[in-house]
């Protein structure tokens, strides 16, 4: 098909798209706007460029304009802007941004990719020559310009979400007293506040100076420097350099002033291919709509696999009217806070609460390998299902080797729909070095499918405090770990030592058992409700879960 595509927008969804659309047809004429100067470049990477641990800035750059035209035969138009859309003649309205010259592109297919852009408050002093926006390539070359002409001093990260983790990681790296602050009253929002508290903890260990549950009020300037960031209760933070990573906001503009439909959740809405309400017209990206993989509404999910798949998919139909649909989609994502990896996929806590759905969740610590290979590492699996049918619905691992793979092996399972009973069943890699008979994802199934079958029943972190005075507590650890620590209405009877010590307790009565992680736990109370106890539960995440509600 002789049809003329036009695309604007590049980077993930709209350099993909692109990309795709050619290999699908070798006849198509295929135009690529971008208002910026690199049209494909790694947004994930450049944290890392800033930091130092990626030296080299072209590994950076994907592919470049020339590459686009020699490989692919894609003309490619950048620092170009798209400033109107006609579909009743089918062109697109561009302005070049060296020229300034304006002039009409017909297109039969027009796919757009806007992205999205940063939130800038609209406060005094936010324009200052030390605060910064991390979007594209400009972003990184004047921040790295601006941190390489100087040494240490104090940096105030404001957003905790995944870029506002990294930088503070990487700022941390290059010396500097770092401050990090977010309205929200944790870091990481798509994971559960107690999930969230493991990271909060390391961020803390690590010298940086946490500010939860606290906004940026005002910044204070000396001419064009910011001095210091004030935030809503008063604390004032000196500054060198400060980071805006408080979110994004689509840029629908286009869309919207062509008339385009727009979704609930502010993103432009498309079809399973990618079409938005104007069928020769697709979107791609963090601007977009998709449908989520367990709550089956419709959701923006700026990252960049979903904008890959997408722009895959608006490329090929584009250019040939025939493709696969859009998968769901579930923000699978995983960050690395220093020495602590964090993953999330699918619901969290108040994502199912927001859809009035049913939710129980495990929690179980493990080791990524077993434990006498040497540098086994520990991760807390926080697993969440459905109770009455056992579906998955989401999990959460924070911990440190091995935590990728865990994450990916239950987004996996929750795409196809698994049930807890087939997360037991998984037929997965075991070596010494790389993990055990009993996987981390195999273990919290365990724990979950003996919840589901009444065989363990669970009691969740956050409700221990709360519990009645007539349910009796037993800590079945160790003397040293009971020294150390202990749920203030706990009895303490080692393991070893419940089977004769069993008079001790009162039949009649609920009975709540806890250890360090679980498994002891489990051991006792299977003890006790084979000698007559009839309420037995067991304090998911025992006393290591304790620490972090």
């Amino acid at each position: 098909m002789q049809r003329r595509i036009v695309i604007i927008g590049g980077v993930a969804g709209g350099a993909t798209a692109a990309a795709r659309a050619r290999r699908a047809n070798e006849h198509a004429q295929i135009t690529l706007i971008e208002k910026d100067e690199h049209v494909s470049f790694a947004n994930c990477g450049l944290p890392y460029y800033i930091g130092g641990e990626i030296t080299d800035r072209s590994k950076l750059l994907l592919a470049t304009p020339r590459k686009f035209h020699q490989w692919f035969n894609i003309d490619v138009l950048t620092r170009t802007e798209a400033l109107r859309v006609d579909r009743q003649a089918r062109t697109v309205q561009i302005k070049s941004r060296e020229t300034g010259e304006i002039r009409d592109l017909p297109y039969d297919r027009l796919i757009i990719a806007p992205g999205a852009s940063p939130i800038v408050p609209p406060l005094p002093g936010i324009d200052a020559a030390n605060v910064f926006t991390l979007r594209n390539l400009l972003d990184t070359d004047r921040i790295k310009t601006y941190l390489d002409e100087r040494s240490g001093g104090n940096a105030v990260v404001v957003g905790a979400g995944f870029i506002g983790l990294e930088m503070v990681e990487m700022l941390r790296h290059r010396g500097m007293n770092v401050s990090l602050v977010e309205l929200a009253p944790q870091v990481l929002p798509p994971l559960d506040r107690e999930m969230a508290h493991m990271v909060e903890v390391e961020l803390a260990r690590q010298g940086v100076g946490l500010h939860l549950g606290n906004g940026l009020k005002a910044l204070e300037t000396d001419g064009n420097v910011c001095k210091s960031v004030v935030l809503n209760d008063g604390t004032k933070l000196p500054a060198d350099f400060v980071m805006l990573a408080i979110g994004v906001r689509p840029n629908i503009k286009l869309a919207q002033d062509a008339g385009l439909d727009i979704g609930k959740s502010g993103g432009i809405r498309v079809n399973a291919t990618m079409q938005t309400s104007d069928p020769a017209i697709y979107a791609v990206g963090d601007a977009v709509e998709y449908v989520h993989g367990v709550t089956d509404l419709q959701a923006r999910i700026p990252l960049a696999g979903p904008a890959n798949r997408a722009g895959r998919i608006a490329g090929e139909h584009a250019a040939t009217d025939q493709a696969s649909p859009m998968p769901t989609v579930l923000g699978t994502a995983i960050v690395r806070v220093f020495s602590v990896t964090a993953a999330v996929t699918g619901c969290n806590r108040r994502c199912v609460d927001m859809v009035g759905g049913k939710m129980k969740a495990v929690y179980v610590p493990a080791r990524h390998h077993v434990g006498y290979y040497p540098g086994a590492e520990e991760m807390i699996v926080k697993l969440i299902f459905n109770p009455d049918n056992g579906k998955v619905l989401g999990a959460q691992i924070v911990g440190g080797a091995g935590v990728d793979k865990r994450i990916d092996v239950i987004a996996t399972a929750i795409r196809f729909g698994a049930t807890i009973s087939d997360l037991t069943t998984l037929d997965l890699a075991y070596s010494p070095p790389f993990g055990a008979a009993k996987d981390p994802v195999h273990l919290a199934a365990f724990v979950a499918e003996n919840h589901l079958r009444g065989v363990d029943h669970l009691i969740d972190p956050m409700d221990v405090a709360t519990l009645p005075p007539e349910v009796q507590i037993v800590d079945v650890r160790t003397e040293e770990e009971w020294k150390a620590g202990h749920l203030d209405r706990a009895v303490w009877i080692p393991l070893h030592e419940i089977r004769t010590r069993l008079n001790e307790l009162d039949r009649s009565r609920p009975v709540a058992v806890t250890c360090r992680g679980g498994q002891r736990a489990y051991y006792a109370a299977r003890v006790l409700k084979q000698n007559g106890f009839a309420d037995v539960r067991n304090i998911s995440g025992g006393m290591l879960m304790q620490a972090h509600v």
